[in-house]
């Protein structure tokens, strides 16, 4: 290959917003429930059903909007969205085409060394299709209309982006301020954050844009990096062979690494966009822009500057802790219990990454109180357990949310300060550990560790290692 390619990206990101009800209906948003159960006559497109807009759904947009540093508008309309397929029971989608609730934003990220700003060219609200369901071995196809109707906002970059390190960067940007908006929890395991990626490529230096595809089925910020990669890839491959690259809709198959037509790729007209007959405009006024710009919450770069003003933590771990609102408020609420905050901080970044490391679990899937964290520290710091416990322990919090206190008296884990049976142990250890005892007097420093693992042992770890150190220099003299 000679020639030189750039990648150029735009997103389609569709969120779920986290509202109790539907757009257009009153039936419940809650994730899981059985098929079919979550509907009416309304999300299920049933003849002379009406839709009736959800408020929550505008303001949640508008919050969105306001962050991303987008034009609200004054006036947005409905369109009604027209295809057909088995999971859309209305044979139409309400969506906004003509007049969207949101312009002109942007964000701005950073991926490795380079800063940029990526815009927003709309923000619009729609109802969500319903689920199919592939049955291979009995070959066929279900679906559930739960998801049907589920208040969503696509949000529409321009084609700003030119690697999958800048697509990830915005990604987690834009995941981080909607989760800190409460507007959505943005899990894209569960569908409530989904990416289309539009990618084209081009030469080095060209102005005009290539023949761009949109990629599909990506619920992983891994897959849109191996899914961008594929692409880029494929296309420059189709170009080199003197190729055309057909403008299509693609699949990614994450197990296969490779993608797949879907079929062509359509424009506004192909769906046949009219005004939705059955919804009034919405008028927004600048009053009611101001009263959801004051109810904004604190976002993660001031959350940021707070933290390095309040609390006495390092800046990596401040900003490893604020990039999930959820894990912040864990440690706010945690720290405002015990006062330690160094002490919760290392907790986090120690113990709660490496178990969530070892479940492929994300910091949104936390389930530990703040005051089980606060009460562990506690317990620690007041010598009630040792470390090698504190550690047993607040696995039995990250997995079922133990109350710690009940957890060590249940299973006799307190620490044993009583001296004489230290010494009585200690005694045993040394007697039956010459070697190691000859070692630490020939100044192999080593052999002392030995000698307090073997104490921890004989005492089932409830001994104070520090003081079993100690009085072991103490004897050994």
């Amino acid at each position: 290959m000679t020639r030189q390619y750039e990648t150029v990206i735009g997103l389609e990101v569709h969120v779920e917003l986290a509202t109790k009800t539907k757009i257009f209906c009153s039936c419940s948003t809650q994730f899981g429930g059985a098929p079919n159960t979550h509907t009416c006559p309304v999300c299920t497109g049933m003849p002379g059903s009406l839709p009736a807009l959800n408020r929550q759904v505008v303001e949640y947009a508008m919050a969105i909007g306001l962050a991303t540093n987008c034009e609200i508008a004054r006036e947005c309309k409905f369109d009604r969205k027209n295809y057909f397929y088995p999971d859309n029971p209305q044979n139409y989608q309400i969506s906004q085409l003509y007049l969207p609730i949101a312009r002109n934003g942007y964000v701005e990220i950073e991926a490795g060394d380079i800063k940029k700003k990526v815009r927003i060219h709309e923000m619009h609200m729609e109802e969500d299709a319903g689920k199919l369901i592939h049955d291979e071995w009995d070959d066929t196809s279900l679906v559930d209309y739960n998801r049907s109707g589920v208040p969503l906002v696509e949000i529409v970059s321009e084609p700003d982006m030119r690697s999958a390190e800048e697509v990830i960067a915005y990604l987690e940007k834009l995941r981080t301020i909607i989760q800190y908006l409460g507007a959505s929890d943005c899990k894209l395991q569960e569908g409530s954050m989904r990416a289309d990626v539009n990618l084209s490529v081009r030469e080095v230096g060209k102005e005009e844009f290539g023949t761009r595809t949109e990629m599909k089925n990506l619920n992983s910020f891994k897959a849109i990096a191996r899914a961008i990669e594929g692409e880029r890839r494929r296309q420059i491959e189709l170009l080199e062979e003197g190729k055309e690259v057909v403008q299509e809709t693609r699949r990614w198959d994450d197990n296969k690494e490779a993608s797949y037509a879907m079929r062509s790729k359509e424009d506004a007209k192909d769906y046949r966009y009219f005004p939705e007959p059955d919804l009034v405009p919405v008028i927004i006024s600048d009053e009611w822009i101001e009263e959801v710009r004051l109810r904004q919450p604190e976002l993660r770069a001031e959350k940021l500057e707070r933290y390095r003003k309040e609390f006495d933590i390092p800046q990596y771990d401040a900003e490893i802790i604020t990039n999930s609102k959820h894990m912040a408020d864990i440690f706010e609420a945690a720290t405002a219990i015990c006062k330690k905050p160094k002490k919760v901080s290392n907790w986090l970044m120690v113990e709660t990454l490496r178990l969530l490391k070892e479940h492929d679990m994300q910091p949104e899937d936390i389930r530990f109180s703040p005051e089980n964290l606060a009460g562990l520290i506690e317990l620690a710091d007041a010598g009630t357990i040792n470390s090698s416990v504190a550690k047993e322990v607040f696995e039995k919090i990250f997995e079922e949310d133990v109350d710690p206190k009940d957890y060590v008296e249940k299973h006799g884990l307190k620490t044993v300060n009583d001296e004489g049976a230290l010494m009585e142990v200690l005694t045993h250890v040394i007697a039956e550990n010459p070697k190691a005892v000859a070692d630490f007097k020939n100044g192999k420093e080593k052999a002392l560790g030995a000698l307090v693992g073997q104490t921890m042992k004989a005492m089932k770890g409830k001994a104070d290692p520090g003081l079993a150190s100690q009085k072991l220099r103490e004897m050994l003299r």
